[in-house]
């Protein structure tokens, strides 16, 4: 289990009052919850070059285990899986981890998260572990979206009202991913699991002036390249953070739960709409990071949130960070 440090305990006090919580206690008793699969100290400062990079933990979705969850493996296959990577087996742990990018006086938030009680009942920490990391919502410059799916974008919105939590802030997407999921006609063609969160997003995000559409390889911000990872959805995107020598590729869902897929790359999730293109897609940017020495965080991987990959054969080895 993560412990936390005295620092770390007196730190996040004065940002809970600064988020506006009363006192220490609003945000140290959660802490006091925690599982194994779960951090005491909710977020994770580290450096890529000169860009400080901040994992700011949101929370986990215990998922039932669900046949149709891995399209080709059964929940013996998951649950081999799970275990060899020393993880629970009574159900799928999908952590959600977001990063905010602290570039000269810039913010910028890699995904905005899933949105206080929108997304899973135990994915509402992202606030009060934002604030007592020190970063201020009202601050946040520019927010990169990887793709639409509620647990990258709810966090947008406003629940219940749908305003936009971040009116003033750039919005910067693959257009491939906007203009797909926008399209007329696009929710009456989704599976009617989709239909809400497609309705959703075509009623809402269309209504926003602080888009900007942009294309594969992209320069986005300074040293921030988007580069597209499709099939997961059809413009799901990735970013490729430089600075000096050193790189890390935001890879938010390529290799979404790596206790499954870096050891089975060929598996197809029920969530990836194009099983085939997203498999292409995770050999072809996981290679391309151990080839160049390339450091990596992903939005579901155990916080906080990175980890170092390898060659194995045909597949893949993983070691998450350890929280220090």
């Amino acid at each position: 289990m993560f412990t936390m440090s005295r620092r770390a305990v007196l730190g996040s006090a004065a940002a809970a009052a600064a988020f506006g919580l009363s006192s220490k206690l609003e945000f140290v008793m959660p802490a006091l919850a925690a599982t194994p699969l779960e951090p005491m100290v909710g977020f994770y400062k580290y450096k890529v070059g000169d860009v400080e990079i901040t994992a700011i933990y949101d929370g986990i979705w215990r998922k039932p285990h669900d046949p149709a969850f891995i399209k080709n493996a059964s929940i013996e296959d998951t649950k081999e899986a799970l275990s060899k990577a020393g993880l629970t087996t009574e159900f799928m742990p999908i952590p959600l981890t977001v990063v905010v990018l602290k570039l000269g006086n810039r913010l910028i938030m890699m995904d905005a998260g899933s949105g206080v009680g929108q997304w899973q009942e135990n994915a509402t920490h992202l606030p009060a572990n934002m604030a007592a990391a020190g970063i201020d919502y009202k601050k946040i410059d520019t927010i990169m979206i990887s793709h639409f799916h509620p647990d990258h974008v709810w966090g947008l919105m406003e629940k219940g009202t749908n305003n936009p939590v971040f009116p003033n802030a750039e919005l910067i997407v693959n257009a491939d991913e906007y203009n797909w999921w926008t399209a007329p006609g696009r929710v009456e063609k989704l599976a009617e699991g989709r239909k809400p969160a497609g309705k959703r997003i075509a009623e809402v995000f269309p209504k926003w002036k602080n888009w900007k559409l942009v294309a594969d390889g992209a320069e986005v911000a300074p040293g921030v390249q988007l580069v597209a990872a499709p099939g997961h959805t059809p413009g799901h995107s990735t970013y490729l953070v430089a600075s000096g020598s050193k790189q890390l590729l935001v890879s938010a869902d390529i290799m979404y739960v790596p206790a499954l897929l870096a050891p089975h790359p060929e598996w197809q999730g029920s969530y990836d709409q194009d099983g085939p293109t997203a498999i292409d897609t995770r050999r072809r940017l996981i290679d391309r990071i151990i080839a160049d020495n390339i450091a990596i965080c992903g939005s579901h991987f155990p916080f906080p949130g990175s980890g170092t990959f390898v060659k194995d054969g045909s597949a893949y080895g993983f070691t998450p960070t350890i929280q220090a």
